[in-house]
Formats: C-alpha cells, sequence, structure tokens
C-alpha cells in the first residue's frame, strides 16, 4: 500500500495539478486582498516595497538554511541547489486547505534525492518546532519592551516556548522521534539529533526572524512615518508568525495571522495597523513564490545526484543494502 501511495505520489502529472491547484489559491488571496492593497501600496514607494521582499526573502533562505542543516545533522545533508529546490517549492503547499501539503512535497522532493522518509519528516518536525519555538521566546524578549500589554494578553502562547525546547533537546526528540516511528512501524532514525546541528540550525533561524522584523519594520516605516518600530515589528510578527503555525488548519496561517499582528502594532500605529498586517501577508506571499520560483529554476533533480546517500544509507554503507533498507 504505502509502496503505491509513493508511486502515486511521484507522478509528475499529480505534481503539476498540485501546483496548479496552490497558485489558484494564491491568486485567490491576492484578488481578496487587492482593495486593501491598492489602498495602502499607494503610500508607499517602490523602494520600500522591493526592499521588505528582499527581507522576506532572505528570511526564508534563514529558515530553510535551518531545515537544511537539521537534515544533514540526521544524516542526509543536502547541496544547497537541491535543499533550495525542496525547501522553496514545498513550502507553497501550506496555502492549500488542510495541514498536509506542504509535508507531504517536501518529503516526497526529498525522497527523490535519496533522502529516507522518516528523516525528512523527523527534519521537518524539528525544523518546524524550533521556528515556533524561537518566535515564542523572540516575542516573549521583544514585546514586553515595545507593547507590555501584548504580551500579557498572549502570555499563554509564549509560553509554550519552553516545552517546545525541552522537548528538542536531543536527548529528549531522539526518545520521542523513535517513539512516534515504533507506532507507525518504521525503522528508528540512524542518527540522533546533536547540540552541534541543533545549534546551527537555531542560529539560522534566529536570523530568519531577524530578517522577517525588518520586512514589517520597513512597510511600518513607510505607512506610519519613523523609524523606531524595529523591535516591535519584529516582536510582533514572531508571535503572529508562530501563532498561525500552531494553528495548522488556517491555510497558512491566514486570518490568524494578520489578527494577531494588528494587535500587536496597534498602540502604537492605530492608523496604519490594519494596512501593515495585510500588505506584510501580500509581501510574504510574493516571497514564496519568488522563492518557488527560484527552486523550480534550480533544475529538475529527479535523480540522485553524486555524493548523497541513498535512501537509508549511513556513510559508507553500500548502495545495494540502503535500497532494502529505503521507507
Amino acid at each position: 500500500m504505502l509502496t503505491r501511495l509513493a508511486r502515486i505520489a511521484g507522478s509528475p502529472w499529480l505534481r503539476s495539478g498540485l501546483l496548479a491547484v496552490v497558485l489558484a489559491f494564491c491568486g485567490y488571496a491576492l484578488y481578496s486582498e487587492w482593495p486593501q492593497v491598492t489602498a495602502g501600496l499607494s503610500r508607499l514607494h517602490w523602494y520600500g516595497v522591493a526592499a521588505s521582499l528582499a527581507a522576506a526573502m532572505a528570511g526564508t533562505t534563514c529558515m530553510m538554511l535551518a531545515w537544511r542543516a537539521i537534515l544533514a545533522d540526521f544524516g542526509s545533508p543536502l547541496p544547497l541547489r537541491a535543499a533550495t529546490r525542496i525547501s522553496f517549492v514545498a513550502q507553497l503547499g501550506k496555502y492549500v486547505p488542510g495541514a498536509v501539503w506542504a509535508f507531504a512535497a517536501q518529503v516526497e522532493l526529498g525522497h527523490d534525492l535519496g533522502v529516507p522518509r522518516r528523516r525528512s519528516v523527523a527534519s521537518f518536525a524539528v525544523s518546524i518546532a524550533l521556528a515556533i519555538g524561537t518566535g515564542l521566546g523572540v516575542a516573549a524578549v521583544t514585546l514586553p519592551l515595545a507593547s507590555p500589554g501584548m504580551a500579557r494578553r498572549y502570555w499563554w502562547v509564549m509560553a509554550v516556548a519552553p516545552l517546545i525546547a525541552g522537548c528538542l533537546c536531543p536527548p529528549a526528540f531522539g526518545r520521542l522521534a523513535d517513539r512516534g516511528l515504533r507506532i507507525a512501524k518504521r525503522e528508528p532514525l540512524e542518527q540522533r539529533p546533536t547540540w552541534r546541528g541543533l545549534g546551527r540550525a537555531l542560529a539560522w533561524t534566529l536570523m530568519g526572524w531577524l530578517f522577517f522584523g525588518v520586512q514589517v519594520w520597513l512597510l511600518v516605516s513607510e505607512l506610519a512615518g519613523g523609524s523606531g518600530y524595529l523591535v516591535l515589528a519584529t516582536g510582533g510578527y514572531a508571535l503572529a508568525f508562530s501563532a498561525g503555525l500552531l494553528l495548522i488548519v488556517l491555510p497558512g496561517g491566514i486570518g490568524a495571522r494578520e489578527v494577531i499582528l494588528i494587535a500587536a502594532l496597534s498602540p502604537a500605529i492605530p492608523g496604519a495597523a490594519v494596512a501593515v498586517a495585510v500588505l506584510a501577508r501580500v509581501v510574504t506571499m510574493a516571497s514564496d513564490l519568488a522563492c518557488a520560483s527560484l527552486g523550480l529554476a534550480a533544475g529538475r533533480p529527479l535523480s540522485r545526484p553524486g555524493g548523497l546517500p541513498a535512501p537509508g544509507a549511513r556513510r559508507g554503507t553500500p548502495a545495494s543494502s540502503a535500497e532494502s533498507a529505503a521507507s
């Protein structure tokens, strides 16, 4: 049964159809918000929007590099070009209703390159948990400085950060991952996560949050005037984005993210908070589409490039035995 599902998932026709569905949902989201977008754009300079888009793409790239570091820590290092294609193309799945599309796309695109599915699942789970945990941590540090009322209102969300941090500790995560794989009747991970690998991913993730904060700060500076909102923009967006990831039933966190960002920005810029939130969503969508285009331009790595281990292979394991261990 699993082999049949994997064969179906690898169909180029199915993947092309899913890509068309994703683009349709993205187009509808832009169309539904276009009146508010045009009103906000009329107050912006083109270079401000371009700089915000560049910051969003830089943040997305940092998150991709964090995932790549985690996957390498599990024993499947990927060339930058391959990691770019997998991560940037797969992330478009978050705009389709349901909680599995981006996850499934990333797993299958990784499997095309010889990454065992269990490693893809584990690396995806760690990268999402790390993004949420660090995002809530960034909000917990910055919002009391910029918006004490916001920090008190959402303390229960930020309280999740220590729990996530505890689960991500390599010894704890290794046991949790093995137990989950055992329940799913899959083989355990060949390599456990290490503190060094987690630290590298943490550094990339924190840098990503800084770029995302700059993305919103540039819009705030254009619409509200002044340049003293970087701390507020970073903390507010980190909280909104992390909470949106927790609400997996909403495509890409649409709705919840904007509500929280508006609540964070309103005390400081009451007249521009809504416009900033809507434009930040549009810039993020444009960034995702631009990054996906870069991923597609990176080529179609349907065969395993040299130097990549075969599915399930440890370093130094012959490919023939590795293929038999592939999930």
